[in-house]
């Protein structure tokens, strides 16, 4: 295939991932806000039934996918465990400094992932790659309304926290880059890593039960009880936008390079606000439609770099 052709696939395939990875933020709050659902606990059963929709998938479409050799067991374990402490540390970045600056923290993962990339993965830089990172990061900032300095009100754990989320993103990204090199398939690598993020998922809400809230092992997770909506509700955030969104992104690595698949994923706040306020009667307001704006930009430019010089997206 075509570097053109990939790279246009690889655009549109990490786009629609972008756009169904937005919905898991109204779902969230969602569940949070009606079921004072503990951020913790949320990400294990959204990991859990991620594992449980790729399983039932694989055995009715492709039960040759579950099939993995033994010399990438090991990888995999590492692979579930980032996720795994990505999503604590994105839940403690929240906890800690709430969701605005949490965001773009998070979203710090594309500029990590670029210098990652270029000392690990040798990916070449240019200006507009540059130029779309620091405009993907103003965008950001804007769209989760950072940019007022009472969201800055930081403390030690909650800077540790912020970067470390983003930085263990940026390298889910290249473990991502990894599985394409290593010929795993993009769904039997989503399959294993979220079995193993929800398995050390398990033990870490045990740890925050002993811990952190000191509350009786176990007691959380329940906490939907008999709410058949409640659980529903999760059960499709897990086998629906957060696997679609998780499947599509990891698939995308395997025709753009993790800086340019991450640089597009920044576009998932600016999706969430349409989404947030097509169902949630959330209004964007000007500062988050200016970000939007600047993020929109940001992956125009690499489009239209990637047109003028196709071998240019090559990492």
């Amino acid at each position: 295939m075509k570097t053109s052709s990939r790279s246009s696939q690889g655009f549109l395939i990490a786009l629609t991932a972008t756009v169904i990875w937005s919905t898991t933020g109204p779902i969230i709050s969602y569940l949070s806000k009606h079921y004072s659902l503990p951020s913790l606990i949320l990400a294990f059963w959204r990991d859990l039934f991620v594992s449980f929709g790729m399983v039932v998938g694989l055995l009715i479409f492709s039960r040759a996918l579950f099939r993995l050799e033994r010399k990438h067991w090991g990888f995999m374990v590492f692979y579930g465990f980032t996720l795994a402490v990505f999503n604590s540390m994105w839940t403690f970045s929240v906890q800690y400094n709430g969701a605005a600056v949490a965001t773009v923290m998070a979203f710090s993962s594309p500029a990590m992932t670029a210098l990652l990339s270029y000392f690990w993965l040798k990916e070449r830089f240019n200006a507009i790659k540059i130029f779309s990172i620091i405009l993907s990061l103003s965008g950001i900032v804007f769209v989760s309304g950072a940019y007022d300095p009472a969201s800055w009100n930081l403390n030690p754990l909650g800077i540790i926290f912020g970067l470390l989320s983003g930085l263990l993103f940026a390298i889910y990204n290249l473990q991502g880059k990894h599985t394409s090199d290593a010929k795993i398939d993009s769904w039997t690598a989503l399959l294993y890593s979220f079995s193993w993020a929800t398995f050390f998922l398990f033990f870490f809400t045990i740890g925050s039960d002993i811990f952190i809230t000191r509350q009786p092992i176990f007691s959380d997770l329940m906490r939907l009880g008999d709410s058949v909506s409640g659980w529903g509700l999760l059960f499709f955030l897990g086998v629906a936008p957060t696997l679609g969104g998780f499947g599509f992104y990891t698939l995308s690595i395997r025709y753009l390079s993790p800086t340019v698949s991450n640089l597009i994923a920044t576009l998932e706040p600016a999706f969430t606000g349409v989404w947030a306020y097509l169902f949630l009667n959330e209004i964007l307001t000007t500062p988050q439609l200016i970000g939007s704006a600047l993020l929109l930009i940001g992956v125009v430019l690499l489009r239209v770099k990637d047109n003028d010089n196709p071998e240019g997206m090559e990492a």
